[in-house]
């Protein structure tokens, strides 16, 4: 049974919490206690409904304020798959957590309240599911009681966005609009009577029939090192294995691969995984890897088809980023950039543009980026790095950017 990664956003108050408790309670993925334990919550409120939003808000900030914080991970299942759903917050200075929240995501949820439409957060998560090329995005027009159900007020709002996904570089990306109430489960997992002019799926076969054809093993092959192995006793005192996981592409026995950044070849000679000898192993496989031949191979070292000419080792190079710190990102500044398990010292030498989220344009000449604001940038590392272009494959193209001082995260970057 597959599992399926999807990741909320919108703006304060638009519901993502009450949405996901609804899913939560209508496949029956709640126990009795649990069911109980909310109707009393939600008397304690003075409400004559179950307050869903409360068995996602678990901090108690969250649950006092009645907003979201922090990113959740709430996990649920039908027959037919598992599903992992990344609560994260609406609030603008919150930006960084959803970032976090999507990155794995193969589905974004993005919601908009039906009485507000869309507003700025709308636009500024529209941009960043772009930019994470997350493949299939579902813009959720949610508290559609609140407008009863009209289907002018939809289709105003689906126009209105469906203008800005144009103006939005989504790149091989499904983006579809689904109205509901996630307060009465309209359209959640059964059809509303009151939204017969919708004829489109509920939200729930939406996700049942989505299928990601799993490009990663076709990408370019890459096997960062995590461990080396020297087991160093009797049965295997001259075993020398390279445990990791794979993150794209496919290697085989007898593939000839070169080694990053040293440059020395060597060949495949066994691929174990969990004492099974296996003839290949693609993205996704956690193995270990055995050469035909003894050479310097440390952790954070990849391994890469030596047929391939254009390796990258990127010392030079662009990124998009999204800036997630108070202190605005400005030319000259020089943070650590971490890509895989590699660090190394990165000086920013210039902010090409600044994108406006709304109108969906590049500014250009600007010298400084703020928190939650998404630009591009030109940087130089100390070492070089490992990394393709982000679009091309997303498993070896993000790297983030940490302040040496505080050693916080106060970037996320994309290689262009």
């Amino acid at each position: 049974m597959d599992i399926l990664r999807i990741a909320t956003a919108g703006s304060v108050d638009d519901g993502k919490s009450t949405l996901i408790g609804r899913l939560l309670y209508e496949t029956n993925s709640i126990t009795k206690d649990k069911i109980e334990a909310l109707e009393t919550a939600s008397k304690r409120k003075g409400l004559d409904f179950l307050d869903l939003s409360l068995l996602t808000d678990g901090l108690i900030a969250e649950r006092e304020q009645g907003i979201t914080i922090d990113v959740a991970n709430i996990y649920f299942s039908t027959p037919n798959r598992k599903y992992i759903i990344a609560d994260t917050p609406g609030h603008v200075e919150y930006t960084r957590n959803m970032v976090t929240g999507a990155s794995n995501a193969k589905v974004s949820l993005i919601l908009v309240d039906a009485r507000q439409g869309m507003v700025e957060q709308t636009a500024r998560h529209l941009s960043i599911a772009a930019m994470l090329r997350i493949p299939k995005v579902i813009i959720c027009v949610n508290k559609m009681d609140l407008v009863q159900y009209q289907e002018s007020t939809f289709e105003e709002i689906k126009a209105s966005l469906t203008e800005l996904v144009k103006q939005t570089t989504f790149e091989g990306q499904e983006v579809s609009f689904l109205p509901i109430s996630s307060l009465y489960g309209q359209n959640i997992t059964t059809k509303a009577e009151q939204m017969h002019w919708f004829t489109g799926n509920t939200l729930l076969d939406e996700l049942e029939a989505f299928e990601y054809a799993e490009t990663l093993a076709h990408a370019p092959a890459r096997f960062p090192v995590q461990f080396v192995v020297r087991p160093m006793t009797e049965a295997y005192h001259d075993f020398r294995g390279y445990a990791g996981k794979i993150s794209s592409g496919t290697f085989k026995v007898g593939d000839a691969v070169r080694i990053l950044p040293t440059g020395q070849e060597s060949t495949i000679a066994t691929i174990e995984k969990f004492e099974t000898k296996l003839s290949s192993a693609q993205a996704g496989d956690s193995v270990v890897i055995t050469l035909s031949t003894d050479i310097d191979i440390s952790r954070g070292n990849t391994l890469v088809l030596a047929s391939e000419s254009n390796a990258p080792q990127l010392k030079d190079f662009s990124a998009q980023v999204c800036w997630l710190d108070h202190q605005d990102l400005t030319p000259g500044k020089t943070y650590l950039l971490q890509h895989g398990i590699n660090i190394t010292k990165a000086k920013i030498s210039q902010i090409t543009e600044r994108l406006d989220v709304v109108a969906q344009t590049a500014t250009e000449g600007v010298d400084s980026l703020k928190l939650n604001e998404i630009g591009r940038i030109a940087l130089r590392t100390a070492q070089p790095i490992s990394a393709d272009i982000y679009a091309e494959n997303p498993s070896n193209g993000a790297f983030i950017l940490i302040d040496e001082f505080s050693n916080s995260t106060v970037g996320v970057g994309f290689v262009q």
